[in-house]
């Protein structure tokens, strides 16, 4: 082969190369492009009884999200209600994703008087019972036990309310249970109230099963924007969604949810999104709900 052949065989291999590489990285950025517009997609949940189990289910909804007081550590029943609700949750299989009401308003995590022992051991029962169930997580929010009393030390109950987190993140380790602390609006409460609030007691805690719900009802409440979400991310763990006005279910009045979707969107958030509304003809309402949902979902 002469020097001419050489080198033009040489700008053909080149040339296929350059092609080559050039049709990988405009199928990458196709796919990139692709990924990016894709719908949002989330597990969907409500929270209510686990009675509503088989409606939930037959309507493509993924969990239930119950009461750490009706199904974990029953009011009513005790023991044998919480064998009564294993029973039922084998035989229904439709899991139970989390948990809210942590711990009643009488058992105190800041104040002059303070329960952190009580708290303690019934956090230990609820997350034991929930690895039990198979769950994710447990909602940490429980406002009137850390509502501030008049005329208390704010940065003492902040402190207080820092060292028991700190001796609840220990116990995850023990049942792998992921503790979503819930800011609520002011209205419920008046201390956690933000994310930024919320991830300032996650962060002086520092325990990687120790982390932030993001409830779009109380954010929109207090006007507390969804490029929050963006900036604190990395932090949520778990979300709940209801309508700003009355709490109601989406559909109800038609709140439009794209900006606090587009935000879970953009930081490719891959958890759980329950509704916890107030209903008032549950049936219908849970139906009309996932369909608006989805509807909002492709729409970011």
């Amino acid at each position: 082969m002469n020097q001419f052949q050489s080198r033009r065989n040489f700008l053909k291999v080149t040339a296929g190369a350059v092609a080559g590489v050039a049709a990988s990285s405009t199928l990458s950025q196709a796919a990139l492009f692709q990924s990016n517009s894709a719908a949002l997609s989330l597990p969907l949940g409500v929270c209510t009884s686990y009675e509503k189990a088989g409606l939930l289910k037959s309507l493509g909804y993924s969990f239930i999200e119950e009461n750490v007081g009706r199904f974990l550590i029953p009011d009513t029943g005790g023991d044998e209600q919480y064998a009564k609700n294993v029973e039922s949750l084998h035989s229904v299989n439709f899991p139970v994703r989390s948990y809210v009401s942590f711990f009643p308003g009488t058992l105190k995590s800041v104040g002059p008087e303070i329960h952190h022992d009580a708290i303690l051991q019934r956090a230990d029962l609820a997350l034991k019972r929930a690895k039990e169930c198979g769950s994710k997580n447990i909602v940490f929010g429980s406002g009137g036990s850390r509502r501030i009393p008049d005329g208390f030390d704010r940065d003492k109950a902040k402190a207080q309310h820092i060292e028991l987190s700190k001796k609840m993140a220990l116990l995850t380790d023990k049942y792998g249970i992921t503790l979503a602390i819930e800011p609520l609006n002011h209205t419920e409460t008046n201390f956690i109230n933000s994310l930024a609030e919320g991830v300032e007691i996650i962060e002086a805690v520092n325990h990687p099963r120790f982390l932030l719900l993001c409830d779009i009802y109380h954010m929109a409440k207090d006007d507390e924007g969804p490029d929050q979400i963006i900036k604190y991310g990395k932090y949520i763990t778990h979300c709940h969604i209801a309508e700003k006005q009355n709490r109601t279910p989406p559909g109800v009045e038609g709140d439009d949810f794209g900006p606090y979707l587009r935000a879970l969107k953009k930081i490719n958030y891959q958890g759980g999104l329950s509704l916890e509304c107030r209903w008032k003809d549950f049936d219908n309402e849970v139906k009309v709900g996932i369909e608006k949902l989805k509807k909002q979902f492709a729409a970011v």
